[in-house]
């Protein structure tokens, strides 16, 4: 970043701090600074080139360079691509740690996407009893947690479950009617099978609940009075869908101290144009926009900056860009079941433009 744009970017950070921000949490550095890049070995195997200033450069390498010292991967059961799977979850994980950053594994337990709208099954799993789901879960953790240990590269945290908002594996780990007992027994499963395989792994329940407290109590008291454990509460963080930063503050300060538990952003990202790179849709027009940002190079990193001014001061630990490598690469599609035949609808909000340049003004920050 050039150094006029970073004072101006801290400026501006600062000010929205001041605003939204007079009273803040207890604030403590941002320790895990992370990317999700759950679509790069696809990108790199089609031959997705990365640069930095107009130099080839590693992606890792690129986005360490940036601050990031903390790498996310998704890992699917049974994707029909091919990728996400625990074989390249595995190759991935070995890149990732031969770079010296930390690995988070991010369990959908499921064959394609799960997030707060759907959580489907492995088709495996789809016929299970909850009882058979439980040790279904418990294995599946252990089974892809022990391989990753076994090279050498154990994962640092594990998230057990992606915006579960209202539970995972459904039908038979959905919450109906506030009964929390069908999820929290697939949940310690999770977490009984991650600390068997290493004890020292955290363990995150992750929700897109940032926008609304009483939500994000109504879950996490859920599963707490349903006796489960974790260690990190894991939230989603998108402007455009869950509100404001003085909003978000107020959750994350909310359920640290409700909990007694760090705070994890675990996803965000913002637009840098309002194009769209193929025929795809973009999954967020470059119309919406937050905070007075434009969608740009400067727009983009002045919004991370923002939100990661915002877990900052509300006591969170850490903050993980959504995909910042998944650029417009033909091949490479959303859906994994027509992997070749679909777009990417991300290639608005990723941190490299559609050449594999990247943005020089983004940064992660402590």
């Amino acid at each position: 970043m050039k150094p006029s744009l970073r004072a101006m970017v801290t400026t501006a950070v600062l000010a929205v701090a001041v605003v939204l921000n007079p009273a803040p949490a207890q604030a403590a550095s941002l320790t895990m600074l992370g990317a999700d890049v759950s679509s790069l070995q696809r990108s790199l195997d089609l031959g997705a080139k990365y640069y930095q200033n107009g130099t080839a450069a590693d992606p890792y390498d690129i986005l360490k360079s940036a601050g990031a010292n903390y790498m996310r991967l998704r890992v699917w059961n049974n994707p029909a691509s091919g990728y996400n799977n625990k074989a390249k979850v595995l190759q991935q994980a070995k890149a990732i740690k031969a770079k010296g950053l930390k690995l988070l594994v991010d369990f959908h337990y499921s064959d394609t996407w799960a997030d707060p709208g759907k959580q489907y099954p492995p088709a495996a799993w789809a016929s299970h009893s909850l009882t058979q789901l439980q040790t279904d879960v418990y294995n599946y953790t252990y089974d892809v947690c022990n391989s990753l240990k076994a090279q050498g590269t154990t994962p640092d945290s594990v998230q057990i479950g992606n915006e579960i908002n209202v539970g995972m594996l459904w039908p038979r780990g959905q919450v109906v009617n506030s009964d929390f007992a069908p999820l929290a027994s697939l949940l310690k499963q999770g977490y009984n099978a991650t600390k068997a395989c290493n004890s020292s792994t955290q363990v995150m329940i992750h929700t897109a609940d940032a926008d609304s407290m009483s939500n994000a109590r109504w879950f996490y008291d859920g599963i707490k009075n349903a006796g489960v454990t974790w260690d990190v509460t894991a939230l989603s963080y998108y402007c455009m869908w869950h509100g404001t930063l003085a909003n978000l503050y107020n959750v994350i300060a909310d359920v640290k101290s409700r909990y007694g538990k760090p705070v994890v952003i675990a996803e965000t990202a913002y637009q840098f144009t309002t194009a769209d790179a193929d025929s795809t849709a973009n999954s967020i027009p470059g119309t919406v926009l937050c905070d007075g940002q434009p969608a740009s190079w400067t727009g983009q990193a002045t919004q991370f900056a923002y939100v990661q001014n915002t877990a900052r001061n509300a006591g969170a630990i850490g903050v993980f860009y959504w995909e910042p490598t998944w650029y417009a690469v033909k091949g490479n599609g959303w859906d994994p079941a027509n992997i070749n035949g679909t777009g990417d609808g991300w290639d608005n909000m990723a941190t490299f433009d559609w050449t594999g340049n990247v943005n020089p003004n983004l940064r992660w920050t402590a």
